[in-house]
């Protein structure tokens, strides 16, 4: 038998392994609670456009295919302050969207947009988002973009061309505020169709998702956007081409050109932007006209990726 000293130190060690394993387990299920959260949260984290080898892969009647069914709605949030950017936007780029709807705060006697009658950026932008999804007709991509943003319409479709609408995508230029992760509004917000329903069903719970703020201070509203959509299960997600650079520039192309020459001075091209670069803002409205004849008109002879699949301009664009 064994003496009471003997029962205690067998207590003792009984109840030290059953701490262990006890510790053990705690520590197997937070890990597995978190890199399911992890899975949740970012199931799509970086998007990434198909790559050269990709897309040569697909017969010519599956590029035909792709290159019709890829269609975008552009929302361009603009007011009779920036006339100049306004005016800029409807001549260059926005000709180049399937739809393209400008909304304004007050209606101007100069261009033609919905005036939703609203000073505060955050209401108007939920009003111009609701207005889109109610008249979105067969478009199911969605472009958010202030009149100073230049965007290249033919990129964002490589961009989300094997990407299904019906899921919930949210990118662009990502980025992160403590512990808020949000698509920068200067560098253009891709919403998919299933987004952007998600959200406009959240803009109808004023406890989720306030028309008015009621913070102490006021949130941008790219980042409010980021606060409701994250109640619904949608994640910001960071644009990117086949090698990881971003698709999306809150800067010029000058400035991205600058940077890269004092950070890579021996590689300043690579250094620089990505080639299927989506959006660029800081430019001036006759810069946004210089770059629409570079990207649009001006082209080597002999370069043959960029005609590997066409993105056909909607009927009766006037587009370049």
């Amino acid at each position: 038998m064994l003496s009471e000293g003997g029962h205690f130190m067998k207590g003792m060690v009984m109840g030290a392994l059953f701490c262990l394993f006890l510790s053990l387990l705690g520590s197997f299920r937070l890990s597995a609670e978190s890199k399911t959260d992890d899975s949740d949260h970012h199931r799509h984290h970086h998007v990434k456009a198909p790559s050269k080898d990709e897309l040569t892969r697909l017969s010519d009647g599956h590029m035909q295919e792709f290159g019709n069914q890829v269609q975008v709605s552009c929302i361009i949030m603009v007011q009779p302050k920036i006339l100049v950017y306004w005016a800029t936007a409807v001549d260059t780029w926005s000709k180049h969207c399937d739809k393209a709807v400008f909304y304004t705060s007050e209606s101007s006697k100069a261009l033609e947009a919905v005036d939703l009658n609203e000073n505060d950026d955050w209401a108007r932008l939920r009003k111009a988002l609701k207005h889109a999804y109610d008249n979105a007709g067969d478009l199911r991509w969605f472009f958010v973009a202030q009149a100073t943003t230049f965007a290249i319409i033919e990129n964002l479709k490589y961009l989300v061309l094997a990407k299904d609408p019906n899921e919930p995508f949210y990118l662009g230029n990502a980025m992160k505020s403590g512990e808020l992760e949000y698509v920068a509004y200067d560098s253009g917000i891709v919403l998919s169709y299933e987004a952007l329903k998600r959200l406009v069903h959240v803009f109808k719970d004023e406890d989720k998702c306030p028309e008015r703020g009621r913070a102490l201070w006021k949130l941008s509203e790219d980042k409010q956007l980021a606060v409701c959509l994250k109640y619904t299960g949608v994640f910001a997600e960071n644009g990117e081409d086949a090698l990881g650079k971003g698709l999306f520039n809150s800067k010029s192309v000058d400035a991205l050109i600058a940077d890269s020459m004092k950070a890579n001075p021996g590689n300043v091209v690579e250094g620089c932007c990505a080639d299927m670069a989506v959006t660029f803002n800081g430019m001036s409205p006759n810069q946004m006209q210089v770059m629409m004849f570079g990207v649009y008109r001006l082209r080597p002879y002999g370069h043959d990726f960029h005609d590997s699949i066409v993105f056909n301009p909607p009927d009766g664009s006037d587009n370049d």
